[in-house]
């Protein structure tokens, strides 16, 4: 049967103290060491032999020793209160600047596109910050999960979280490859998907999401159906440039494709609209300094704000 244990208030109470008259050998120079009088630092010791059941000291008028079993904790004791202070400082540390590891969820699609030149950059201005990006489409829970913040399209984010633009709102492209529009005729209306194979994307709810397309202003939802089914962008893309079927695409995922030739955009005049991809942390949780710096970093560095800037000029 597994134990609880807990830590009891206090425990530590008298360690300084008690590694100060250790030190010394006298309680009034480890008092002044300690910036407390002679009496607090003998009621400190006593109250810790009382709470440990044992002498820690032999105390003489003319000198101090430590006993049997003084000797046995201030071996013990002396290591372990300096690592504890040594991690007070290292976490103190890490809440003044910007270091320590920085862990991010991100769709896999997004990293050619978006976050690898703002992760060079990144890297390159906080040295003292690694970056750990662990490519998942799930929507998890970043808390649970151990990470710092994720990257998503901005329809899928939380309303509990703050979310940070990183790119303007963007199209979603249905396109399909020559080759597969050399043995299909191309649709004309939504409708035609219907008779058209494509390839769907499965939600991270486990659902297999319909296509959404605007009919002058009106959304309207079409359940196509295909032969292949992916959990992320990046081989529906794939696909769709093989030939398999037609895709629905973030228009800067297939922009490539689609200025290279390998894909065809075909219902251009019904394409949706999708908010965005966004970075996103938890609303409730203090910010690290590495965190904010991201975050700083991401505004100033994203297409998003590159948009802006170009504008405003």
């Amino acid at each position: 049967m597994k134990q609880s244990f807990t830590v009891r208030q206090g425990a530590l109470d008298g360690i300084e103290a008690f590694l100060g008259v250790a030190k010394h050998r006298n309680f009034r120079r480890a008092a002044a060491e300690l910036g407390v009088t002679p009496s607090a630092i003998s009621q400190a010791i006593r109250a810790l032999e009382a709470r440990l059941g044992a002498t820690l000291f032999i105390r003489t008028t003319r000198s101090v020793g430590l006993t049997e079993a003084g000797a046995g904790f201030l071996s013990r004791a002396k290591p372990a209160f300096e690592e504890l202070i040594a991690a007070g400082e290292t976490a103190r540390d890490l809440g003044r600047r910007p270091a320590g590891l920085l862990r991010l969820s991100v769709p896999r699609a997004v990293l050619p596109i978006l976050l690898q030149p703002l992760i060079a950059s990144f890297c390159k201005a906080y040295p003292e910050v690694e970056v750990e990006i662990a490519t998942s489409e799930e929507l998890i829970d970043l808390a649970a999960a151990g990470f710092d913040a994720g990257i998503r399209m901005g329809q899928f984010i939380a309303a509990d979280m703050v979310a940070v633009r990183l790119t303007p709102p963007f199209r979603l492209v249905t396109a399909g490859s020559p080759a597969y529009f050399g043995a299909n005729r191309r649709p004309q209306r939504p409708d035609d998907l219907r008779h058209h194979r494509c390839i769907r994307l499965r939600r991270s709810s486990g659902a297999v999401g319909s296509w959404t397309l605007n009919d002058n202003g009106r959304a309207i939802e079409i359940a196509v159906a295909g032969p292949l089914i992916a959990n992320d962008f990046s081989t529906v893309l794939g696909a769709a440039i093989e030939g398999v079927g037609l895709a629905q695409l973030p228009e800067p995922i297939a922009a490539e494709p689609l200025r290279t030739g390998k894909l065809v955009q075909v219902l251009a005049p019904f394409a949706p609209t999708a908010p965005g991809v966004f970075l996103y942390y938890p609303a409730h949780r203090e910010i690290m300094p590495k965190l904010r710096a991201f975050v700083d970093h991401a505004k100033s560095h994203s297409p998003a704000m590159r948009r802006s800037r170009t504008k405003t000029a």
